[in-house]
């Protein structure tokens, strides 16, 4: 998997449930260079880093190259300090249809809900 986040986390595990959704473990590099600038003294890992991971993620699972087509419902609900709480756990429910993928996501670490969103990828055609 070519990722454009290279060492900043860590695909720890994943299981596919029947229904079809995956859940991921992964666990941030709290060490990235990211967080030297978003925030000294203070780390925060930036949004755009984790819709980026939830592409990823969708990638590896689906074996498709994806393209942001849109994105709705975006809703940042907690901060995550990779200090704090490098582990997180990532719901994805991926719809695939025939030039199109669709993905609801929540992550989490412990009983706290940091990201939901819905996003939809059209595949890279060669």
């Amino acid at each position: 998997m070519q990722t454009i986040l290279t060492d900043f986390y860590t695909l720890e595990s994943y299981d596919k449930s029947e229904n079809g959704s995956y859940i991921a473990k992964i666990s941030l590099n709290k060490d990235h260079d990211i967080f030297k600038g978003h925030f000294p003294g203070n780390p925060v890992t930036p949004g755009v880093c984790m819709m980026q991971i939830v592409k990823e993620l969708t990638e590896e699972f689906t074996g498709q190259k994806l393209f942001l087509k849109s994105a709705s419902n975006v809703k940042f609900m907690a901060i995550i300090n990779p200090f704090e709480t490098p582990s997180l756990t990532m719901q994805l429910d991926i719809n695939e249809g025939e030039n199109e993928i669709k993905v609801k996501n929540t992550t989490s670490f412990g009983e706290t809900i940091a990201l939901k969103m819905s996003v939809n990828y059209n595949k890279q055609t060669s």
